[in-house]
């Protein structure tokens, strides 16, 4: 199965990242297919392929949480952004209380 994720490239303490489209089974630092886009954190800057994202999705790729976030506020997507954290089941009693 084709999946779209982040690859993480860059020195300690200065990350950058690729979001790349690789085969679901294989290291997240190993090969990838294509190369679809780089993310930099540091400086909020995206520069994203969304033609061939859209290409690829269409073809049946699945994408990350990440990247679905990512598209979703970069617009090539549309639907709702997934929490990448989960409440807690013990947080979600006290609320509930």
């Amino acid at each position: 199965m084709l999946m779209i994720r982040l690859q993480r490239i860059g020195k300690k303490n200065e990350p950058h990242f690729r979001v790349v489209l690789t085969e679901k089974t294989t290291s997240p630092r190993g090969k990838f297919i294509e190369l679809l886009g780089n993310v930099n954190p540091r400086t909020k800057v995206k520069s994203l392929e969304k033609e061939r994202i859209t290409h690829w999705i269409s073809k049946g790729a699945q994408v990350s949480d990440t990247v679905t976030n990512i598209l979703v506020s970069e617009k090539v997507i549309t639907s709702a952004k997934i929490a990448k954290h989960k409440v807690p089941k013990k947080k979600a009693e006290e609320v509930k209380a």
